[in-house]
């Protein structure tokens, strides 16, 4: 689904319904996107206490809605109207309502904020009053990237010499218990092909090498 950022700058009303006879209207207003099942964003703004029927604020807001809802009519913009009164209850001045779609055909280079007002009605269905505010719409900002799990380090190429991860090989003689002599390497061979003729082999463990072939044995004594 496409979505789309509503940018409002709620400005001000005027000639409201006065809903309180003794002291002044403290009014705030609360913005709201109706008709998406998803997003059910609500804003409201700081109270004026001093407009009375015709308050200010100049507050900006940002709504995310459903392009394709509502460009089929089926999001309603809803501005209610409220004044603060005494022990926590607040009284319903009155509501604006605007189809989304209305104000999507309205979005002129969508770069610079278009200026409208409407009528507002009071919780009995009468108008009374004005609300003035300007908007446009452009694409969600600030949009997040997925995250990148990295579960493990990639092995090093065979070979490689620039390889970023240092190779510790264990000592060889780690692999045999403590006290134990690392036995020396054998001869290769190549050290016996470099062996005099004529040079008899010393015994090793009772046993006697043969005599290289041409070479005559000498007869013990003993």
């Amino acid at each position: 689904m496409d979505y789309k950022t509503l940018q409002l700058n709620l400005a001000s009303a005027k000639d409201l319904n006065n809903v309180n006879l003794f002291s002044k209207m403290q009014v705030y207003a609360v913005v709201s996107i109706s008709g998406d099942p998803v997003n059910n964003e609500r804003t409201k703004t700081p109270l004026d206490r001093e407009g009375g029927p015709n308050p200010a604020w100049n507050f900006s807001v940002k709504l995310t809605f459903n392009e394709s809802l509502a460009r089929q009519n089926r999001l309603t913009l809803e501005i209610n109207l409220r004044c603060s009164g005494s022990l926590a209850i607040d009284k319903d001045v009155g509501s604006v309502q605007v189809p989304l779609g209305e104000l999507l055909k309205q979005t002129g280079d969508g770069k610079t904020f278009q200026h409208v007002s409407y009528q507002v009605r009071k919780p009995s269905g009468k108008p009374k009053g004005s609300f003035n505010f300007s908007y446009k719409v452009t694409d969600p900002l600030n949009q997040k990237a997925e995250p990148v799990t990295v579960t493990g380090y990639p092995s090093p190429a065979v070979g490689s010499a620039s390889s970023p991860y240092p190779v510790v090989y264990p000592h060889p003689q780690s692999q045999y218990p403590a006290g134990y002599t690392y036995p020396s390497p054998s001869p290769s061979y190549s050290e016996y092909q470099e062996t005099p003729v004529g040079y008899f082999y010393p015994p090793e463990n009772g046993y006697v090498y043969p005599p290289p072939q041409g070479v005559p044995v000498a007869k013990s004594h003993f």
